[in-house]
């Protein structure tokens, strides 16, 4: 994800990315949003099709190799914003990376029985790991507060299909993992917006709104 602009004052909002017409710090070593924002995109896409049903339920491994993709270029953006000190890029990429291979090797594991997990357990087992990074989420959701709205907002519509999603394993219920997809669906179009911006802002044009902050200081 793209530079936060150093030595901002108090009143200014920590940001991901630099203020149109600003230099960006460690701009000559590239911006790792570039290949972040588009993994993020087409990993959820991916995630999406799958819980609203574009695949059958024996066919989720359809979506796999682009979710391995997809942490893929999450790890990849992690290591180069983490080499040119963008600790809270590196994070935030880092996490999401973590999310994408862990599912992946959820979905894998289940179908090829890597794990030994007796298929009575098999919905438990899925509940832990939406538990989890719903846990993750949400104390994203917290830290963004001094981000640019945006982002918080969409941590918020992750952990809302998160949150729907395991309602839908609770209840057994296919229209509430539709749902989730759905929600993952406007994350996606959360991420195209940011993805715009940015590469707007690195072919010399203006970057797109990104709100204020909820905490200025």
């Amino acid at each position: 994800m793209a530079t936060p602009i150093p030595n901002a004052s108090p009143k200014e909002p920590v940001r991901l990315v630099p203020q149109a017409g600003e230099p960006a710090a460690g701009q000559s070593v590239g911006d790792p949003a570039m290949v972040a924002l588009p993994s993020f995109i087409v990993g959820s896409v991916a995630l999406a099709m799958v819980l609203i049903g574009f695949v059958p339920a024996t066919a989720t491994g359809a979506a796999m190799p682009i979710v391995l993709a997809a942490a893929l270029g999450m790890f990849l953006a992690t290591i180069w914003a983490a080499r040119i000190g963008e600790n809270v890029p590196a994070g935030i990429t880092g996490v999401f990376g973590g999310f994408f291979l862990s599912y992946a090797l959820l979905v894998l594991g289940l179908t090829h029985n890597w794990y030994g997990i007796a298929p009575a357990a098999v919905a438990d087992t899925q509940k832990l790991f939406v538990i989890s990074w719903i846990v993750i989420v949400t104390m994203l959701v917290l830290a963004s507060v001094r981000l640019p709205v945006i982002y918080g907002l969409l941590f918020v519509l992750i952990d809302a299909s998160l949150v729907l999603n395991l309602l839908g394993i609770i209840q057994a219920s296919a229209n509430l993992g539709k749902a989730a997809g759905w929600v993952l669906m406007a994350v996606a179009a959360t991420i195209v917006y940011l993805f715009l911006g940015a590469a707007s802002r690195d072919t010399g044009g203006k970057e797109l709104p990104l709100g204020p902050p909820i905490l200025h200081a």
